[in-house]
């Protein structure tokens, strides 16, 4: 019995570290990784050639290590507004105390510092420069309306322009599918503000919803969904394969996210939109594999 009971606190307390790093998010990270590099960056490299590319490995972990350590900085300044926002999560993530996530937190660092050291110095530099950013972020900028989401979509864009870097892929059409994922993180970003007004509002924190109102948040999303098509137009335009459908799609679903998020009154709405755009984010990533196929 006493097994049983000890075995059932340690797999929670696994799966509270697996939310505190937002496992989802880096398989998917590391995912759209790899066939963001097979698919749109070299595609003229096999499969084979880019799994045993050490350099490129390492790239990718160095990413989903500090990307995992950055979600676990943003926790533990966020602890007190998530109390509020969102008290279940909260309740399991502290399973795990807030002194051992500190050292979860340096000591994926470190390892992901190891991994960056095999590639370059300059690969030291770039993850160190991440690090920083993602702590200077979760400490204070994210207080700070427009430039929080600002700096909060960049920083989820960051781990693709290592592998950019790594592969010197600079078309302009890597552009386009940067700046498209951009502008979805970043109506998003601003949603959950929509979604955490409650404990934004109790810790001070200024977001746009905090510091104007839920109606001009919610034209502000508007038009960054909007800006979503400047670069869709393009991508539409180009050889993708079967991928240029997923941003034909793309006009009629986020045309139905919107109509969903001006009709949304309460957090629970607001989660359902967050969630429709990270679908969409989803789909775009597993569509990657399309673009070499045709009807």
């Amino acid at each position: 019995m006493l097994f049983s009971r000890s075995l059932q606190r340690n797999l929670l307390k696994l799966l509270s570290l697996f939310s505190l790093v937002r496992g989802y998010n880096i398989v998917i990270l590391v995912i759209a990784q790899y066939l963001t590099a097979r698919y749109i960056l070299s595609p003229k490299t096999g499969w084979w050639d880019l799994v045993f590319d050490l350099p490129f490995f390492c790239i990718v972990a160095a990413s989903a290590l500090t990307t995992a350590a950055g979600y676990i900085i943003n926790n533990f300044y966020d602890a007190a507004k998530d109390q509020i926002n969102r008290p279940k999560k909260y309740i399991l993530e502290h399973l795990v105390s807030q002194q051992l996530q500190l050292v979860f937190y340096l000591l994926l660092n470190m390892i992901g510092l190891v991994f960056s050291s095999v590639v370059s110095f300059r690969a030291v530099l770039f993850f160190l420069f991440y690090m920083l950013s993602i702590w200077l972020y979760s400490s204070g900028i994210k207080r700070l309306f427009w430039l929080s989401n600002l700096f909060s979509a960049l920083l989820m864009i960051f781990p693709f322009w290592g592998i950019t870097l790594y592969l010197k892929n600079f078309e302009t059409v890597i552009f386009y599918h940067a700046a498209y994922l951009f502008f979805l993180i970043l109506a998003r970003d601003i949603v959950k503000d929509l979604e955490n007004f409650k404990g934004d509002w109790v810790q001070r924190y200024k977001t746009l919803p905090t510091v104007f109102s839920v109606p001009f948040t919610k034209t502000i999303i508007t038009l960054v969904v909007l800006l979503c098509f400047i670069p869709s137009y393009y991508l539409i335009h180009e050889s993708l394969g079967l991928m240029q459908y997923f941003f034909i799609a793309g006009i009629p679903f986020l045309g139905f996210v919107l109509i969903f998020l001006w009709r949304a009154q309460d957090q629970k709405a607001y989660l359902w939109t967050h969630n429709l755009i990270k679908f969409w984010i989803l789909i775009g990533v597993l569509s990657i594999a399309l673009v070499y196929q045709n009807l």
